[in-house]
């Protein structure tokens, strides 16, 4: 039987499961996590420890019609300027509870748009997470950067607050597809503003890119990913578009008639994946690439790879402090989420407390059923020695779980001595295989397709 016949055998083509950036999911969260809960797990913050901080910023210029994001249109800067006070003040408030002594592993400004702020108000909000908690001397500072969107000045303010890792949408250079997903941006302005990215210092560039668009083909594909390989990014999420309009409205602008079938998604995503890999990048995880001397590569060869709200990470930090409307925290306690409304949140700030709406306080086998979705999402494999090493549990649920997880994929799941792995053949089913060790009922959201 060829490997396609039994990928559709087993259901990839026409499945859909979370992508596992966090477990259990965010359609789980619920509302027992509130102020009272986020307050008392930033006070439980370790002095002097180092911890991850992100800032959402909602607000577009243009709204493109592919995004599924938590983002509104703006024509004007006065609800950007509104916002960004909102933010100050959450970091006011942040700073009244976080523990002495505490530093950024890493700051990422993500939306939405940060590049629609004005260098003054780039500035200002960079200088009030200083004042809260300082960038490590090893940290790392990166901001999603829209070319159509960014000046000179802007990236002069960037790269003034310290900036040192950049992020570039760039979904697919075929005008065609541009047209149909709402978003236009040439490959020149593309690559200039990278050129100038660089030109200030900033030694780390990310890309995205997309499959799986309308109108995309083979070749279409591949014309895209040469033109992105020009531009030398040191890493590269190779993202599956998540056709989901019933939760997304602006996806309905979308020709649904146009989209590749799901086998043909597959073939988009293999035809990228062999010309990143002929280029000399590292397969990270599902979905990324990086340079080999990139610190998601670094991660993956040490066994320290693991995966956030943002996709794949090298962060070292098990707290991440989600600031700014809909933005969600993680830590060791549990998931937290902010109110998802823009003026939901800005009440709860203005009256002097977090927005925190929902969320989940772990319990049970979660962090363990959890680890083992992210070692198979990250490395393939699920160490039986690390389970029993990190986890209050035994050799004979161990068994079990591989046992329950494994049965109905053949041999596309090995489980030995050593513990549960994916041969390469069968990684297309990672999360497939993932969902098989989540306890929670996958029927509550629709969630994208698994290819």
């Amino acid at each position: 039987m060829s490997q396609i016949s039994q990928l559709a055998r087993l259901g990839l083509f026409d499945a859909r499961v979370p992508r596992y950036t966090s477990y259990p999911t965010a359609p789980h969260f619920g509302p027992e996590v509130g102020p009272g809960e986020f307050v008392r797990w930033i006070e439980a913050v370790p002095e002097f420890s180092e911890i991850s901080l992100y800032v959402h910023v909602p607000f577009c210029r243009r709204l493109c019609w592919f995004c599924a994001c938590r983002t509104q249109g703006t024509a004007s800067d006065a609800p950007v300027q509104a916002y960004v006070q909102v933010l100050k003040d959450e970091l006011d408030l942040l700073r009244a509870h976080l523990p002495r002594g505490v530093t950024l592993s890493r700051l990422h400004w993500g939306g939405g748009t940060p590049t629609l702020l004005g260098p003054d108000l780039m500035r200002d909000l960079a200088e009030r997470i200083q004042a809260v908690a300082p960038l490590a001397a090893d940290g790392e500072f990166s901001v999603e950067i829209d070319p159509n969107e960014i000046d000179d000045a802007r990236l002069d303010a960037l790269a003034a607050a310290g900036m040192n890792r950049a992020s570039i949408g760039v979904q697919d250079f075929d005008p065609k597809i541009q047209q149909a997903i709402g978003r236009e941006q040439g490959y020149e302005l593309t690559r200039d503003v990278a050129a100038r990215i660089r030109d200030r210092g900033v030694a780390s560039l990310n890309t995205d890119i997309l499959y799986g668009l309308p109108f995309q083909t083979g070749p279409r594909i591949a014309a895209s990913v040469q033109k992105l390989l020009t531009l030398s990014p040191d890493r590269v999420a190779l993202y599956g578009y998540a056709h989901v309009p019933w939760m997304s409205r602006r996806q309905q602008m979308i020709p649904s008639d146009a989209m590749p079938t799901p086998e043909e998604r597959l073939a988009l995503f293999e035809t990228a994946r062999q010309l990143f890999l002929w280029d000399g990048y590292v397969e990270v995880g599902i979905d990324h690439f990086a340079r080999p001397e990139d610190g998601l590569a670094r991660a993956l060869r040490a066994g320290t790879l693991r995966r956030n709200f943002q996709g794949y990470t090298d962060d070292p930090a098990r707290v991440l402090i989600g600031l700014g409307a809909s933005s969600i925290s993680r830590f060791p306690q549990g998931y937290a989420q902010n109110a998802s409304g823009t003026a939901e949140h800005t009440r709860a700030i203005r009256a002097g407390r977090f927005s925190t709406q929902r969320g989940h306080a772990f319990r049970g086998e979660d962090l363990l059923r959890g680890r083992i979705i992210e070692a198979l999402m990250c490395d393939f494999r699920v160490s039986r020695a690390e389970l029993l090493r990190d986890f209050d549990t035994d050799p004979g649920r161990i068994a079990e779980l591989f046992r329950l997880a494994s049965t109905g994929f053949g041999d596309m799941v090995q489980v030995t001595e050593e513990g549960l792995f994916i041969p390469e053949r069968a990684r297309p089913l990672t999360r497939m295989i993932a969902r098989a060790f989540d306890a929670y009922d996958s029927e509550k959201a629709k969630h994208s397709s698994a290819i």
